[in-house]
């Protein structure tokens, strides 16, 4: 149990950086981009910070001994956390 919450706790300190790249760049570029300029300045803010980050990574989807398709990864960080990026308008109508 304790190597769980040790894995939860490494995670989450992953993550919290990764969010407070995604503020700075939200605050620098603010909004209205296209979703690739949003990856790019993603990869360089946590490239910039140290970590291993790969693009757009394939995996194929498996269901019950099938190949049912492909899922490619926009982002995935020191291989334990994939970032899948989304642009929209508002959040809210």
């Amino acid at each position: 149990m304790q190597d769980n919450n040790n894995s939860l706790q490494i995670h989450s300190e992953l993550t919290e950086i990764i969010l407070g790249c995604c503020f700075d760049i939200m605050n620098e570029l603010g909004t209205g981009f296209l979703e690739n300029v949003y990856k790019n300045a993603l990869f360089i803010a946590i490239k910039e910070k140290g970590f291993k980050i790969v693009v757009e990574k394939k995996f194929e989807v498996i269901f019950r001994d099938r190949k049912i398709g492909l899922y490619i990864a926009d982002l995935i960080v020191e291989g334990t956390v994939i970032i899948e990026l989304k642009c929209c308008g508002t959040l809210l109508g």
